[in-house]
């Protein structure tokens, strides 16, 4: 017999048996279907998780701080944990690092008009913001030929108000101008007060001006303002001598952090890793949280994952039953097979294909309602499941409760029809071994 004879052949036994059919294709389509639904609560998960840890930073970004405190000792020659020209190189060198920056930063006043506002303005290389993927959605990047001109995050422009009424606007304030002041003294535009003799600090005030506004909505850079470094420390300078803050001391140039992208959040937590270990700094990343945090959703996912699994057992069960009962009714059918040439090879593919197409009509049903439940679960059940998976931290925004990736869908059919297939082994084998004769006698 030809291939295409034997799945004519293993049609027609499942037609001519549909209640027992489609009740062992039932059992398959249940665990199919369960293995498919937890798995994608698991995806669901992990996308939460992502989700809520992108709205505390960028994924990508590492920030590094000095492993002591910014100083560099006196004759010492040893830059472990110093943040200085020669281990920004070293961080440049790290897998997967795309850009290095040094970082100063200062809390500043900005002044518009009648409006103040107090931002942490951070002094970085203009060339590596678009190594970094800032983009912006209102004038332009810093460049390398730019004096006095300053940056804005996306959410600065609100955190302007009228110091002397103390009112706040919900329309953001206008900061591509070139009427700002910038200044380090923190009751800039406010009505002096009578009384006291306190001797008042003078700060020099610096004219900006705003060139652009970032796009980005949730990451740290939405909250700051950026200058190019060497302007800023020149200020920065300025303004802690007229608080009279005394430096630091240290050996050589330093700066107080750097900012590290990664352009694969996949490699960032081995960066983080090999800053902190391998060069002894102090680091801050997002990425952290998240991997801690899909480790949990993989464990959600292997016991809920589980727990289909044996769903499926149950129906493997089923499939290898169906089968044992065919060849207790179809030993004259297998006898005459024999008696007529058929080769003990053709019997076994015809009993495995049957089981196998058992296995994999029930994971493609199986598969549809998995679809079918996971649209339910992303809508209609959606403000429900979500008060449940709160408690464990899934749910959040925008989310999808569940998410089936198109490699599911193949993995749960190409397993389920494995699946029969290994099912009707036994039974395959069994029909191989009846005797022709005594197949004939029998029935």
């Amino acid at each position: 017999m030809n291939n295409f004879d034997i799945l004519e052949l293993c049609a027609r036994n499942l037609l001519r048996r549909r209640t027992r059919t489609i009740l062992a294709v039932s059992g398959v389509v249940i665990g199919t279907c369960a293995i498919v639904v937890m798995l994608s609560i698991g995806f669901g998960l992990a996308d939460s998780f992502q989700k809520q840890i992108e709205s505390y930073g960028n994924l990508h970004m590492i920030e590094v701080y000095s492993g002591m405190m910014g100083m560099q000792r006196a004759g010492a020659s040893d830059d472990r944990g110093v943040i200085n020209d020669k281990t920004l190189a070293k961080m440049e060198k790290i897998k997967g690092v795309a850009a290095v920056t040094p970082v100063a930063s200062e809390y500043l006043m900005l002044s518009i008009g009648k409006k103040v506002a107090g931002l942490e303005v951070m002094g970085i290389k203009p060339d590596v913001l678009e190594k970094f993927n800032f983009d912006v959605k209102e004038g332009r990047l810093l460049t390398a030929s730019d004096r006095n001109a300053i940056l804005f995050g996306s959410q600065t422009p609100y955190f302007f108000y009228d110091p002397n009424s103390y009112v706040w606007s919900d329309k953001p304030t206008d900061v591509m101008t070139d009427k700002i002041i910038l200044t380090g003294d923190w009751n800039y535009g406010r009505k002096q007060q009578g009384g006291g003799d306190t001797q008042k600090v003078v700060y020099k005030e610096y004219k900006v001006r705003g060139i652009g506004v970032l796009a980005s909505e949730n990451d740290q850079s939405s909250y700051r303002a950026y200058m190019k470094i060497d302007e800023l420390e020149k200020i920065q300078a300025e303004v802690r001598k007229a608080r009279g803050d005394r430096p630091l001391p240290t050996v050589g140039k330093t700066y107080e952090r750097a900012l590290v992208y990664v352009g694969n959040i996949n490699d960032s937590a081995s960066a983080s890793k090999e800053l902190r270990d391998g060069m002894g700094f102090q680091t801050y990343s997002p990425s952290d949280w998240l991997e801690a945090m899909k480790q949990t959703a993989r464990m959600i996912q292997g016991v809920l994952g589980g727990i289909g699994g044996i769903s499926l057992f149950v129906a493997a069960l089923g499939i290898t039953n169906t089968m044992i009962m065919s060849i207790y009714e179809r030993t004259k059918e297998i006898g005459v097979m024999k008696v007529i040439g058929a080769n003990l090879k053709d019997i076994r593919k015809l009993f495995m294909l049957e089981a196998g197409l058992i296995g994999f009509i029930g994971g493609a049903m199986g598969s549809l309602l998995s679809l079918l439940l996971s649209l339910l679960m992303n809508t209609v059940l959606k403000d429900v499941i979500s008060v449940g998976l709160g408690q464990i931290g899934g749910g959040y925004g925008d989310a999808s409760i569940s998410i089936i990736p198109w490699w599911v869908i193949v993995a749960a059919l190409a397993f389920a029809t494995a699946i029969g297939m290994i099912a009707g082994f036994y039974p395959a084998k069994r029909a191989m071994n009846l005797s022709a004769l005594e197949s004939l006698r029998n029935e």
